[in-house]
């Protein structure tokens, strides 16, 4: 599970280990929407009637993985590549993971961009790519699982 995370753009080896020790077994969350709720990365809201308001991110969830997933998120400012070094910890997945992390950093790359010319602060941006990110982990997650299901037959 591991290397296939690390085959994510800003997913090295502290980054999918911690990922992994502190939220365990991915798949047991329905949707990754769930999975980002339960990180916190989802925006607090204050309604009051027929006003409604949303705020920063909620301090609900973990805090060290929220800190690492935004802080890889970085990444993201750079056109979409596949560099030597990425390619190299690529090869060690299968061809579904590698589609599913190349398709992972062209639209959060797409995010990113996207996200800087509407106005977005840096910051704001990079926890918007965090959260895109998550739905890809819990894709990878699964996809792993699959084929671990499949190789146990």
């Amino acid at each position: 599970m591991v290397n296939a995370l690390m085959a994510l753009r800003g997913v090295q080896l502290i980054t999918a280990m911690t990922i992994m020790a502190e939220l365990g077994d991915l798949t047991r969350f329905v949707s990754p929407r769930q999975l980002i709720s339960f990180l916190g990365l989802v925006p607090s809201e204050t309604s009051s009637g027929k006003t409604r308001h949303q705020g920063s991110i909620t301090k609900t969830g973990n805090g060290h993985v929220k800190r690492v997933l935004i802080k890889s998120g970085w990444c993201y400012r750079f056109p979409a590549r596949k560099t030597a070094h990425l390619q190299r910890r690529a090869e060690q997945c299968s061809a579904e993971i590698q589609s599913i992390a190349w398709k992972a950093q062209k639209r959060l790359w797409g995010r990113y961009t996207h996200l800087l010319r509407r106005g977005k602060l840096k910051v704001q941006v990079c926890v918007a790519v965090a959260r895109e990110r998550i739905g890809f982990i819990w894709a990878i997650a699964c996809e792993v699982m699959n084929q671990h299901r499949v190789s146990v037959r």
